[in-house]
């Protein structure tokens, strides 16, 4: 009885250090500013796959020319994805369709791009989404940049 108690508690206790973990990360990511609320998906195939799969929950943080990506559901300092500023293309935008409206946030937009011929979906916010396009289109002269 006793031993069924501890495990228990031990299970209890590291349940708990784990979410404290992930909580203090968040903070650590977000204290520097700049960031938002944003799934990715990547390699995404040319023709829109509305299933709901292969998207990853996460934080977009700005850091100077380029955007850093952490899944939310991760003990990793570093990010998972890094898109500079100046390979990013928007091909379009679209709302979420099919299974997607239940994979992602509820007022999230799909923004269709190529990071160095990579296909990618971002789906983030409207405002998120403003902040974005305006971010990529304030890049220092001399810079290409394609928004659709």
């Amino acid at each position: 009885m006793v031993l069924a108690l501890t495990v228990c508690g031990l299970v209890v206790l590291l349940a708990a250090a784990g979410l404290f973990v992930f909580g203090v990360r968040r903070r650590l990511i977000q204290r520097s500013g700049g960031t938002f609320d944003c799934s990715l998906r990547w390699d995404t195939p040319e023709k829109s796959d509305t299933s709901g799969k292969g998207w990853g929950y996460g934080i977009a943080r700005y850091s100077g020319d380029r955007i850093e990506w952490f899944r939310v559901f991760s003990y990793a300092p570093r990010p998972r994805r890094i898109l500079e500023r100046s390979a990013i293309e928007v091909a379009g935008r679209r709302a979420p369709e099919g299974e997607e409206e239940l994979a992602l946030l509820s007022d999230a937009i799909v923004l269709a791009c190529l990071h160095r011929g990579t296909r990618l979906e971002l789906a983030m916010s409207e405002d998120a989404l403003t902040g974005f396009l305006a971010w990529l289109e304030a890049a220092p002269p001399g810079q290409r940049v394609n928004v659709a």
